[in-house]
């Protein structure tokens, strides 16, 4: 059966116009690593590590309603152009999908031209913020949404001192998606370019624009998306980790979707845990990461065996594990890609087991 792309899966897919819908996998399938099975509307204690299956039915979490009582944050927008910074300065646009290159059947030759863009940035300030002093914070890709999207359950977590009052920094990317595109220069490359684009573009930009101070403490930044954007997220924690040592992923693209070639790491992402995690020292990144059992499959034209977004998250969960990491791993049922359905339901205990143990530098 073939179906069109859903507009949750464009972003991590950008490969054909049409694919067959992806299988459900169980999470006792051969390969599969171990899981503790949760009962329906339980999320994993917060003190633990390891593997979790959570769903089919899911509970939409309390810290998702107002609360009266409960201080409101504000949440500011700007714009930045980007012929006004010096990084991803102009952005890429692809011409059409690319074809597989010959001598490298790992990569694509894709045909691009240079474009202007505008990036949308909002800012989730909590109302327990004092002006002047360092704020621990969250960079969230593909925002703005977010800001107001996650602003209710971060006022209930800020006042219930489950996490710190964190600035949630939400920024849109530069447009397309995957090779030969803003988006996937931006996400899926395994460098600390885009960190450092969010360092000297972003922030500086937040601070001046929100009248905010924010931390250089890399253990009071977390970073955190979905799909690309989670990878994204863990390729800034592992390439810059002198500035983030958290991490927050849903259905990450853990596979193969870099571009330009770079055969420093020629299987992308998915060397994390092919190569990268398992021959480094361990690094001080806690990370959370979450998959559907109806996640993407996607063969692609490369053919590479290296974009089964399931099995990527597998192979990460059993990686961090032997690693000795501090992770969690929910393997969602019911759920597809971006498992927006499950997500009604952990986002808010995610995001308080990301920044457990956090204490503020005196």
């Amino acid at each position: 059966m073939v179906r069109p792309l859903f507009a949750s899966a464009i972003a991590a897919l950008a490969c054909s116009s049409a694919l067959a819908q992806p299988p459900v996998r169980r999470f006792d399938d051969k390969g599969a690593p171990p899981f503790q099975v949760l009962k329906e509307g339980e999320n994993p204690p917060l003190e633990a590590n390891g593997n979790f299956v959570i769903g089919p039915n899911y509970v939409p979490a309390p810290e998702r309603k107002k609360v009266d009582g409960v201080p409101e944050g504000k949440v500011k927008q700007f714009v930045i152009d980007s012929r006004e910074t010096r990084l991803f300065n102009p952005g890429i646009a692809r011409d059409k999908f690319g074809k597989v290159d010959p001598s490298n059947p790992r990569t694509l030759i894709v045909q691009t031209h240079p474009i202007d863009y505008k990036r949308r940035i909002g800012v989730y300030i909590p109302a327990q913020y004092k002006p002047g002093v360092e704020a621990p914070f969250m960079v969230v890709h593909d925002g703005p949404g977010q800001a107001n999207g996650y602003k209710t359950i971060l006022d209930n977590l800020i006042h219930q001192k489950r996490i710190p009052p964190i600035v949630l920094i939400s920024i849109g990317n530069g447009g397309g998606d995957a090779q030969g595109h803003e988006r996937g220069k931006e996400y899926d490359n395994m460098n600390g370019d885009y960190a450092d684009y969010i360092e000297t573009e972003v922030l500086p930009r937040v601070e001046k624009n929100c009248g905010v101070k924010l931390t250089k403490d890399p253990d009071g930044r977390a970073a955190m998306g979905n799909s690309s954007g989670g990878s994204a997220a863990l390729i800034m924690a592992w390439f810059r980790n002198d500035l983030y040592h958290r991490v927050l992923t849903t259905s990450g693209t853990f596979v193969n979707q870099a571009w330009p070639f770079d055969p420093k790491y020629p299987d992308g992402a998915w060397g994390f845990h092919e190569t990268l995690i398992p021959g480094s020292p361990r690094k001080p990144i806690r990370i959370f990461i979450s998959v559907g059992d109806g996640d993407l499959l996607n063969p692609n034209v490369m053919r590479d065996g290296m974009h089964d977004w399931v099995e990527a998250n597998h192979h990460m969960a059993r990686v961090l594990k032997a690693k000795g990491y501090e992770y969690q791993y929910l393997f969602c049922r019911g759920a597809r890609h971006s498992v927006g359905n499950a997500q009604q339901q952990f986002l808010p205990h995610a995001i308080e087991w990301v920044w457990k143990g956090y204490a503020p530098k005196a």
